[in-house]
């Protein structure tokens, strides 16, 4: 390993693809904050630094030695992968969320009124900006990037990454709304789904985030 408590995590996730588990386990953001160093984002979070370092070794340690790493890709390659593993799913998945966060809070409303209200409402806003996110990128940016036209992409790219820190922001509220994810004793299956959908959200997007503002974004600029 070649990376210390001073590198960047967003430089350090891009490098060592493995370490966004461990990131993902203590809550240290590495997509939309993941311009700060390791140091500071560990005493952010109240983490101890050389016990993270070490569980990113342990896990580099237990992995192939050809984990796929996307900060050598081309942007076409990179840009065909985010659009087939992250914006595919997630056009179906954001339907299927906001669905059944509409009828736990119909049907279970009165357990936990406001917490199930506002959790139905950043559910259906992260439904709406994200699919309208996708488009912009889709049909604006990602065809900027794959024609190299440098001069055209800063001002998407800030959009975005501006974007980005908001869904990021609606994620941290998810978490801190379903009790980081775990689910009520008194909850039905779809209950259940809606948690452990959401916690696969998150999960995704971070990863999704991530490739986008710590690699292709600084790639395409």
């Amino acid at each position: 390993m070649s990376f210390d408590a001073t590198h960047a995590v967003g430089e350090i996730a891009a490098q060592y693809p493995l370490a966004t588990r461990v990131f993902h386990r203590r809550g240290i953001d590495y997509c939309c904050g993941g311009g700060i160093p390791l140091a500071e984002a560990c005493k952010k979070e109240g983490v101890d630094v050389e016990l993270v370092v070490s569980e990113i070794e342990r896990e580099l340690a237990d992995s192939p030695a050809n984990a796929q790493r996307w900060d050598d890709a081309k942007p076409a390659e990179l840009i065909d992968h985010i659009l087939t593993v992250y914006h595919v799913p997630l056009k179906e998945e954001l339907p299927r969320l906001l669905q059944m966060a509409a009828k736990v809070h119909s049907v279970h409303g009165e357990k936990d009124p406001e917490r199930l209200a506002e959790l139905h409402k950043v559910v259906e806003w992260l439904a709406t900006e994200l699919e309208q996110h996708l488009v912009k990128e889709e049909e604006d940016l990602f065809p900027l990037i794959l024609k190299g036209d440098k001069e055209k992409i800063r001002l998407p790219v800030d959009i975005l990454e501006s974007e980005h820190s908001a869904a990021g922001e609606a994620l941290r509220r998810v978490r801190v709304l379903t009790d980081d994810f775990q689910v009520p004793a008194e909850a039905c299956n779809t209950w259940r789904a809606l948690w452990k959908g959401l916690e696969a959200l998150e999960d995704s997007l971070h990863q999704h985030i991530h490739l986008e503002n710590n690699i292709l974004f600084p790639k395409a600029v």
